[in-house]
């Protein structure tokens, strides 16, 4: 029996960058549902590591080099119904800026207290403590 796996079916990969005290995010050109703000993301390519994607996709998308300090988690996102993956990522070098003009319209960095103005629906539970461990409150 032959498996086969679709571009789609290795699902997106999230990269949760935090520097100096703030966590970045980005505005796609195109709403995703409800999403406005959300975190550098994009498909895991074949042979791609979900962390490996989220290197990749900050790069592409910010221009900022990172690399990825571990998994933080994996589900299937309750608003667009995609599987999602989850890194923690730290900034090696660069200036985070709009890299990918077809997809982003704007980035920020977003302190802890202001992550419900861009997130208002609340960030996957992994995803929000590991942002309560790492930032200032």
């Amino acid at each position: 029996m032959t498996e086969h796996t679709t571009h789609e079916d290795r699902g997106i990969s999230a990269a949760i960058v935090v520097h100096e005290g703030k966590v970045l995010m980005v505005r796609r050109r195109v709403r995703e549902g409800e999403l406005m703000w959300q975190f550098p993301a994009g498909r895991i390519e074949l042979g791609e590591t979900a962390e490996d994607a989220a290197v990749r996709e900050t790069q592409e998308e910010t221009g900022l080099a990172v690399e990825a300090v571990k998994l933080l988690g994996e589900r299937v996102h309750p608003k667009t119904g995609r599987a999602m993956s989850y890194t923690a990522c730290t900034v090696l070098s660069g200036e985070a800026h709009v890299a990918d003009e077809d997809e982003l319209d704007a980035i920020a960095w977003v302190a802890h207290a202001e992550i419900p103005e861009y997130v208002p629906y609340g960030l996957y539970e992994p995803v929000q403590e590991y942002l309560d461990d790492v930032m200032p409150a």
